[in-house]
Order: C-alpha cells, then structure tokens, then sequence
C-alpha cells in the first residue's frame, strides 16, 4: 500500500494486483509490452473514486456487466487492438488484471460468460 501526502491529507494510490499476469500477456504478444507497461505505471498512479476519474486517464475505458452480474472495466491497448479487461474496486483502491485479448477475441463476447 503507497500513501502520499497531497495537501496535509494522506491519499492510498492503486494497487495494481498482479503485475506477473500483465508481464505473460507482454511475452504472448511482445507488440503490447510497452503499453501494458504505460498502463501499469499510469494506474500505480492513481487515486481513482469512480468510472469519471478513471476516464480522465484512460478516456476510453468502459464499463461492462458480464454474466456473473459484476461490473468490469476494459481498456484498449495499442489502440484498438487489444483489450485489457480488469476490475476496479475503488474503496480499497484495487485493480484486478482478469483477462487480456486481442480485438478480434474481444468482439466474440464469449468473454463475458467466463466472468
């Protein structure tokens, strides 16, 4: 857990859990290594509340209920051609790596029967 003092207050920035997982996905597809890497060091970070704050970082990440009925928040990496799907659970300040696929996995939405 990181605290920072930012205006006589002490603020928890993200944890990113597990970063092991973002580094199988750089070896699997080496053309994403870098983003993925930009992404991790982006959200450590961060101090996100809520989906707008996240957006302010990463204006294209969304929101998507799969079939479990949880709330998953995807990320496009190397533009639009890959996905990172991740859930963020803002009170304890936590970002869960679920999955990773390339755009043409993503567009099937089997995805979100798995989750």
């Amino acid at each position: 857990m990181t605290i920072m003092p930012r205006c006589g207050h002490i603020v928890l920035t993200l944890r990113l859990i597990k970063r092991s997982t973002l580094r199988q996905y750089a070896a699997r597809f080496p053309k994403a290594g870098r983003p993925l890497g930009d992404w991790a060091r982006l959200v450590l970070s961060g101090t996100w509340q809520n989906l707008v704050e996240t957006r302010r970082m990463f204006p294209h990440a969304d929101q998507v209920k799969v079939k479990s009925g949880r709330t998953v928040t995807i990320f496009n990496v190397w533009g639009n051609d890959f996905r990172l799907i991740t859930a963020i659970h803002y009170d304890p300040q936590k970002v869960f790596v679920l999955n990773f696929l390339t755009h043409a996995e993503y567009t099937r939405n089997t995805w979100k029967n798995r989750l």
